[in-house]
């Protein structure tokens, strides 16, 4: 089991694992770096980009994202507001202050190079960080963005003994690697899904410090909502696309006390749109978003969560706890036995993950047992089978955004329906999540976050596929 504290993190948009993955693979090259040699050693630094991180990286940001790794900052601390302040220097001063110690000469155009063609073994989301020394040599290392900010390097990524991709608690009190597992653990012991998730998680943690943190993700999330629906603007990139968050939200405010909108039985509805609206509208201009699984599809969990603060009754703290909970749970097979990256994918494997969790943890939360969970789990998944990843510009806007509504409102039905059933279903979880392992494999590259087809290219030529000449300011991040 993935452990909620990988599963959902804190991090920048616009991308998990184009522009949160990056800078963490600086960060941890920093510190691989000052175990070889002193930072002020190091006399250049030189960045290659390959396969979809090269195809995309522009308009995910993801060249910027290294060089805020390399300067020192965290996807989960740093201040979104003065990315382009502490990006100023490369950018008019060609210089590069490593980790605030240590400043050497950088050219953006000569120190970074782009390989959209070029894809290694792996994964496609791959790059290269290598510095050469005071003594001329070279020190480098390659690592692997392989969705929802999770990073590995080529010594883990090729060791035939462990998946790095995939890391797990061992030695858990109720360990599963399969729904079928975790079904019969649940059943076997009296336990929901969310109260097996909570004790495998106390198992290596102190209680109060799982609450706290899935406090702080549930927190993080509203915070985000909020700050969605009172902002206003064209989001950065270069499509000009009109953020609608706020417009959205001011006109619901408005009617929400008209007969008519009291009288409206998909009322909810638009609320749902609303908040994933406002969380991936964050998520492209850069803002604090948090991974659920991934940033491409993190408007989902929210939304859904906010629908059930917002319109159910029962709604409690400890009720959103369980949601995240139950949430991990699904995530975390649908991450050991298939993926949850879109260059690996598709977008079946960000939104189609996403609204499998939403849908099996709302679906805990009113009131279904783990057999109807995994019933709604399968049903999100099912209806987001060969969902493709061709955003255009390689912006995360559209159809990214609009995306994350419709993957909520799928999630909420998904919930209803399983819970209106006795949890029979005719494809299981596992074999729906086998399924869409497969049909990744399937896919053609070009629609596996490329930008090379699907709306990408057909909606609006004259958008140029994000590749090296292609210009995004750093203010994009």
């Amino acid at each position: 089991m993935i452990s909620v504290f990988d599963l959902f993190k804190i991090g920048v948009g616009p991308s998990s694992s184009h522009t949160v993955g990056p800078m963490v693979a600086a960060n941890l090259f920093l510190s691989a770096l000052r175990k070889q040699t002193k930072l002020d050693t190091i006399k250049s630094i030189e960045i290659e980009l390959f396969g979809s991180l090269a195809a995309t990286g522009k308009g995910h940001a993801t060249d910027t994202a290294i060089l805020l790794g390399l300067l020192g900052h965290a996807p989960s601390t740093i201040d979104t507001r003065l990315t382009s302040q502490y990006l100023l220097p490369i950018f008019s001063d060609k210089t590069l202050n490593i980790a605030g110690e240590h400043e050497i000469a950088f050219d953006v155009e000569h120190h970074i190079h782009w390989y959209s063609d070029t894809v290694l073994p792996y994964h496609p989301n791959a790059m290269t960080i290598s510095a050469r020394l005071a003594d001329d040599s070279r020190y480098q290392q390659t690592y692997y963005s392989v969705g929802g900010g999770f990073v590995i390097n080529e010594e883990d990524a090729t060791n035939p003994d462990d998946d790095h991709a995939t890391p797990t608690i061992e030695e858990l009190p109720y360990p599963f690697n399969s729904a079928s597992e975790l079904l019969e653990r649940c059943q076997k012991n009296g336990l929901s899904i969310s109260e097996l998730v909570l004790a495998n998680e106390c198992h290596y943690r102190d209680k109060e410090e799982v609450l706290a943190y899935l406090d702080s993700i549930w927190d993080s999330m509203q915070d985000c909502v909020a700050r969605g629906c009172q902002s206003s603007g064209i989001l950065p990139g270069g499509l000009d696309v009109k953020r609608r968050a706020q417009a959205l939200y001011l006109q619901l405010c408005a009617e929400k006390d008209r007969p008519s909108a009291k009288t409206d039985k998909l009322a909810a509805m638009d609320w749902i749109d609303l908040y994933a609206l406002a969380v991936n509208e964050e998520n492209a201009n850069g803002g604090n978003v948090v991974t659920a699984p991934t940033n491409g599809a993190a408007g989902i969990i929210p939304a859904v969560m906010h629908y059930y603060r917002d319109f159910l009754s029962s709604y409690s703290l400890d009720g959103a706890r369980k949601f995240l909970l139950n949430a991990t749970a699904i995530g975390s097979l649908i991450k050991q036995n298939a993926s949850i990256s879109g260059a690996e994918v598709g977008c079946q494997g960000e939104v189609g993950s996403a609204c499998a969790m939403a849908a099996s943890a709302l679906a805990e939360i009113l009131g279904g047992d783990p057999a109807k969970c995994l019933n709604a789990a399968e049903i999100g998944i099912e209806h987001n089978l060969g969902l493709t990843c061709d955003p255009i510009g390689g912006l995360v806007q559209v159809p990214c955004i609009e995306r994350n509504a419709m993957g909520a409102v799928k999630a909420v039905n998904a919930a209803r329906l399983a819970c209106r059933g006795d949890g029979q279903h005719f494809v299981s979880f596992d074999k729906v999540v086998e399924t869409m392992k497969q049909t990744g494999a399937d896919m053609l590259e070009s629609y596996k976050e490329t930008s090379r087809a699907g709306l990408a290219v057909i909606a609006n030529n004259r958008i140029p596929t994000a590749s090296h000449g292609v210009s995004v300011k750093y203010s994009q991040c």
